[in-house]
């Protein structure tokens, strides 16, 4: 009998395309998998909890967690042109939004360190599931709000402008891909089922590059947009050559960014690897 192990992921598109073959047992794989879809902050915090043995999380809470999990090379979300982008009612100078209340998508989320690292707000950041940021944004409940998913496509339908693309700021800051999201694997379980795991989601990512259209009724069933054009978007722009490897530069841009939100957070960083196999 194959070993069960709890798989969290979200339901946006990109992560369904990535997994939908292996959740609906469409690719051979290793172990079975009780999976959990869900919001990537609620994903942060039962990863914080160690409630789930693989899981999609954002990049920015593996300071808090690297004792406990190690990221795969596969599965993840990085990438340029893909970052959080920070929208208002109105065109405002930055400066003027210092002290302003910026709805963010979750304290743990890469979207928020990256407002951080950023340094121009100081002010007060509502915490929202992120598909509520921009109704709350464009209903004058907060002053603005920092977008992540298909947001990032979809804020002009909400009325709303782009007054800063953190996803670029980074980019140019660092000349680095922007790493948002990865894959983790409790540490407990051992590096050879994490190995298997890795090599699982390629074989998922393969199929669905060959079969997409055969993954579309799964990727539109948990989809927040259900235009098909809104889908492709999200797809093209978060599902590329480092969801199927890190490579060199991607495993470089994700130690970066661990770094630097270890240092905004005042935590110091295990010994432990940060990849499997490492």
């Amino acid at each position: 009998m194959m070993q069960q192990y709890s798989l969290g992921i979200s339901p946006c598109p990109n992560d369904t395309f990535i997994f939908g073959a292996l959740v609906q047992g469409l690719v051979a794989v290793p172990h079975n998998y009780e999976v959990r879809l869900a919001d990537v902050e609620e994903l942060n915090a039962r990863a914080a909890q160690e409630l789930l043995d693989i899981t999609k999380l954002s990049v920015a809470v593996m300071p808090q967690i690297l004792d406990r999990y190690v990221l795969l090379r596969a599965g993840g979300a990085l990438g340029r042109g893909c970052g959080p982008v920070l929208v208002a009612r109105k065109s405002v100078p930055l400066e003027t939004l210092a002290e302003a209340a910026i709805a963010i998508p979750g304290r743990m989320t890469t979207a928020n360190l990256l407002l951080s690292l950023h340094g121009m707000h100081h002010g007060p950041r509502p915490e929202m599931i992120f598909d509520q940021v921009m109704p709350a944004v464009a209903r004058g409940e907060v002053d603005a709000g920092v977008v992540i998913h298909e947001g990032r496509f979809t804020y002009e339908a909400h009325g709303l402008v782009k007054l800063l693309d953190l996803g670029a700021w980074w980019e140019q800051a660092t000349g680095l891909p922007l790493p948002l999201g990865g894959i983790a694997v409790r540490r407990s379980l051992g590096m050879e089922t994490a190995l298997q795991v890795e090599d699982a989601i390629r074989r998922s990512l393969a199929f669905a590059r060959e079969n997409p259209e055969q993954l579309r009724p799964f990727i539109r069933r948990h989809a927040q947009e259900l235009d098909d054009s809104v889908i492709d978007s999200h797809i093209a722009t978060f599902v590329n050559d480092y969801s199927m490897n890190l490579g060199t530069e991607g495993m470089h841009a994700i130690r970066t960014l661990v770094t630097m939100g270890a240092r905004v957070a005042g935590l110091p960083l295990p010994e432990a690897p940060l990849f499997a196999g490492d």
